[in-house]
């Protein structure tokens, strides 16, 4: 059976680009037959409002999406700190003291996310009560797995490339897992069989496949979509005012109506969709 989820943070409201999202995700399920499912991810510290996931069940009901809950990520930290410890005793993780500027000022090169962490604290002795993420030996990681592939329904057979990203935090200093290591396990978790998400998270799967190899976890398809953009090129962004879903539903909007235009691409003024991956390697 084909299982797709959509994943939101309760850190602010959905927009329409958090609509297009879980619309594609349902209609990928549905095409099959298959099921829908909402999985909250709240595990982002202080900026995770519990308020908000009822705002998003509203959402979802109102745009005339059916879908399953599934156990938020707050109550899946053990899950996470087991498969964290399951790499540690591989000899895979590594404690990283450094800043955001010490990063910076040593990274030779640029990846997905920035510059490319150097692998400063990979062989030095990191004191055990100092306040450190847990980053992930990539090299060493690859050197065990092997080659790996994965496929894109939209862009076929991709040959993992973990190594773009260089040693990439799996534990964070401010919060129980970072998103890389939480959605891996979550998807596994759920028996989600098709991951659909933005085309700006199409290289993170790279460290995705990477990490399911190293857990023993099943390996799903990827649905990477296009995502909306504003008529400046940039994603549609709660951290920048988006126009909320929660504000058109309460002033009486028709919600099946606007799931339409989006299936449609009929956008408001200004919105469009773009498919470009922003980092090529």
């Amino acid at each position: 059976m084909t299982v797709t989820r959509f994943a939101p943070s309760p850190n602010g409201p959905l927009h329409l680009g958090h609509a297009y999202a879980a619309i594609v995700g349902h209609d990928r399920a549905a095409r099959d037959g298959g099921a829908f499912l909402l999985r909250i991810e709240d595990i982002d510290g202080a900026r995770s409002r519990a308020e908000l996931a009822e705002e998003f069940r509203a959402d979802l009901r109102w745009l005339g999406l059916d879908f399953r809950e599934v156990v938020p990520q707050a109550q899946r930290i053990v899950t996470y700190r087991a498969a964290a410890d399951v790499l540690r005793e591989q000899g895979l993780l590594y404690r990283c003291t450094c800043t955001r500027a010490e990063i910076i000022a040593a990274a030779s090169r640029m990846g997905p996310d920035g510059p490319v962490y150097p692998g400063t604290c990979r062989h030095r002795v990191v004191d055990s009560h100092a306040d450190a993420a847990w980053r992930l030996d990539v090299a060493g990681a690859i050197a065990l797995t092997g080659p790996l592939d994965w496929t894109d329904e939209n862009r076929g057979r991709q040959q993992a490339r973990p190594d773009l990203f260089g040693d990439v935090v799996l534990w964070r200093k401010d919060a129980p897992a970072s998103y890389h290591l939480a959605a891996t396990l979550d998807d596994a978790a759920d028996g989600v069989t098709v991951v659909t998400r933005g085309a700006d998270l199409f290289v993170a799967t790279h460290v995705h496949r990477l990490l399911q190899a190293l857990l023993g976890l099943p390996v799903p398809v990827w649905h990477h979509h296009p995502v909306l953009v504003e008529a400046d090129g940039r994603k549609l962004a709660k951290r920048r005012g988006s126009p909320a879903l929660a504000d058109r539903r309460r002033a009486g909007g028709d919600g099946p109506a606007l799931a339409a235009d989006l299936r449609a691409a009929r956008f408001d003024t200004g919105i469009s969709l773009s498919d470009t991956i922003d980092y090529q390697p």
